[in-house]
């Protein structure tokens, strides 16, 4: 990151090392997530079970592309990932998604739902922290939000049974949010 960039930011009152521990932290949460959601897809088994899967797969690969979109903002503020994929596993702001002793269809979207609840907490965070102080990463992290709580409503209308008013993508992993901030 450019030095003046990062006085700006530090002047306005961010501590760049806190928000590069929240970033990494965060971007290790999407990883890890789109892995461990790659498991719970796949255990989505029987009539229901599949008619879940393109709504886990729509989450997993925008999981995904959140890690992506976190990336370059940690390097551009001075930052760095591990380099090692089970220290950036074991820095994730969230518990993992594990797929749970007993997998049946209720049990696999409350780990989904807990899951994306940390997620809104982390990101909504994220964006108390640098609102109105570092707007380029104020702008990145309330795009991942705003499709995180997309998340959680779909996992917990499953759930629940009540809708949430929020529908699946027209493309699996659309993120018509974050989709701005991936290259390519």
């Amino acid at each position: 990151m450019p030095e003046r960039n990062r006085q700006l930011i530090e002047k306005a009152g961010i501590d760049v090392g806190k928000l590069l521990d929240m970033l990494v932290r965060a971007a290790a949460a999407e990883l890890t997530t789109y892995y461990y959601y790659t498991i719970l897809r796949s255990h989505a088994t029987g009539i229901e079970g599949e008619s879940i899967k393109e709504i886990v797969e729509d989450a997993r690969i925008e999981d995904r592309n959140h890690f992506e979109a976190l990336v370059p903002r940690i390097y551009e503020l001075g930052g760095d990932l591990p380099k090692d994929i089970r220290e950036l596993a074991d820095k994730s702001s969230c518990m993992d998604a594990y797929l749970p002793e007993e997998p049946s269809l209720k049990n696999i979207l409350k780990v989904l739902l807990e899951a994306e609840r940390c997620a809104v907490g982390v990101y909504t965070e994220i964006c108390r922290y640098t609102y109105g102080k570092d707007p380029r990463t104020y702008d990145l992290a309330l795009a991942i939000l705003n499709e995180e709580v997309e998340h959680e409503a779909w996992f917990e209308e499953l759930l629940t049974g009540k809708p949430s008013g929020h529908f699946r993508r027209s493309k699996p992993g659309k993120s018509p949010y974050v989709s701005k901030f991936l290259v390519g």
